[in-house]
């Protein structure tokens, strides 16, 4: 099945991809490999911002990670990368707006991962990082990098 047709099968519509906020560029390619930069939590248009453990539960954390796989996902579409070029995703850096004494980014960081299994299977597993930060870009409550592999052309 295609990734097209599973994420169709899973009901999952890709946002539009984001606009880099700085100064680079959203995905490099070199050597087959696709390096996505950290990708901020936009559900429903609109940035998720707070901090876990202060205003944001780990339900909606885990919400905002699935949102920033998402975003790499769309911006993997609008590199016009074929998603069916995914050979396999290599590791996913989370990282939680999160106050000193919350402990639980790896279960935040589980809504990227998660979506990334559902997605792709058995090549979705990857390693990771989930780190727990004092602040984000805009407020976000999370952000997400990846590394993928990608099939020769």
């Amino acid at each position: 099945m295609s990734v097209e047709a599973r994420l169709a099968e899973l009901g999952i519509t890709l946002p539009k991809a984001a606009a880099p906020v700085a100064s680079y560029v959203p995905v490099v390619v070199t050597n087959n490999m696709a390096f996505v930069s950290g990708q901020l939590p936009f559900i429903d248009g609109e940035l998720v911002t707070g901090r876990l453990g202060e205003d944001v539960s780990l339900e909606d954390g885990q919400a905002a990670a699935r949102a920033c796989g998402l975003m790499i996902l769309a911006q993997l579409r609008a590199t016009e990368i074929p998603l069916d070029r995914v050979e396999r995703v290599i590791k996913l850096g989370a990282f939680v707006n999160s106050t000193p004494a919350y402990t639980d980014q790896p279960k935040v960081a589980n809504g990227a991962s998660d979506l990334m299994f559902e997605v792709f299977g058995e090549a979705g597993r990857h390693s990771r990082a989930a780190v727990g930060v004092p602040c984000l870009p805009l407020g976000a409550a999370v952000e997400v990098d990846a590394i993928i592999a990608l099939k020769a052309d």
